[in-house]
């Protein structure tokens, strides 16, 4: 699908800044994301390699929210170090608009998220936003879990699925968009999410798989 085929279905800023990405044609994931309703609120399980345009698939659904007045967005990812590294990633792809980090272990409100767009946190930090009954919630119309898998993870898995819970709980039309590059069971994740799943195994580098002996890699035919 090339990137003309959607101008008219997504505002003139994000086509704009598209076009400054010099991006012309959509990946796979993106296209099917989009022809599932991506630009119609629904929620979507995007579960296909790594590089193969997940993340634009989630920027699609929050920067179409933000940019028509819809309502914020949040994207969680499962580490502070990630956080860091997709706010500054935001900041420099979309200057124009007002891009937050919230990872602090401080146990508070940051009331001062209110003015923000885009709102980029872990699970653990944004349960405890949840927790001080954040009055700007409400006004959030896009929530972006990246790395979703780890919902079956011992650890972080039950802060994460008891999140998505409450999140489904307060936000009645919340749109939902879990990103992953492998779960064991995507269509039973899907169907709690009440989500459309999308399944891809395009990548823009062809996997092989070898073994590496005697400074030599025989690699599997």
């Amino acid at each position: 699908m090339q990137l003309t085929e959607i101008k008219d279905k997504i505002n003139p800023k994000l086509y704009q800044s598209l076009q400054q990405r010099n991006l012309k044609e959509l990946r796979p994931c993106q296209e099917k994301s989009i022809k599932s309703g991506l630009f119609d609120g629904k929620n979507l399980l995007v579960c296909t390699p790594t590089g193969s345009g997940k993340t634009l698939v989630a920027e699609f659904a929050a920067l179409d929210s933000v940019y028509n007045n819809i309502g914020k967005a949040i994207y969680i990812v499962p580490l502070k170090a990630l956080a860091n590294e997709k706010y500054k990633e935001f900041k420099q792809r979309y200057s124009d608009l007002k891009i937050a980090l919230s990872v602090g272990d401080n146990d508070s409100d940051d009331s001062y998220l209110a003015g923000y767009d885009i709102i980029i946190t872990t699970s653990e930090k944004l349960d405890s936003l949840i927790r001080h009954s954040i009055p700007w919630l409400r006004n959030v119309k896009v929530v972006i879990i990246d790395e979703i898998h780890l919902i079956n993870d011992e650890g972080r898995g039950p802060t994460l699925e008891i999140l998505i819970t409450l999140l489904k709980h307060l936000l009645k039309n919340v749109q939902i968009i879990g990103l992953s590059a492998t779960i064991g069971n995507p269509k039973e994740l899907a169907e709690w999410l009440e989500a459309k799943l999308i399944l891809d195994n395009w990548r823009p580098v062809k996997l092989k798989k070898g073994v590496y002996f005697e400074g030599k890699i025989e690699f599997e035919q």
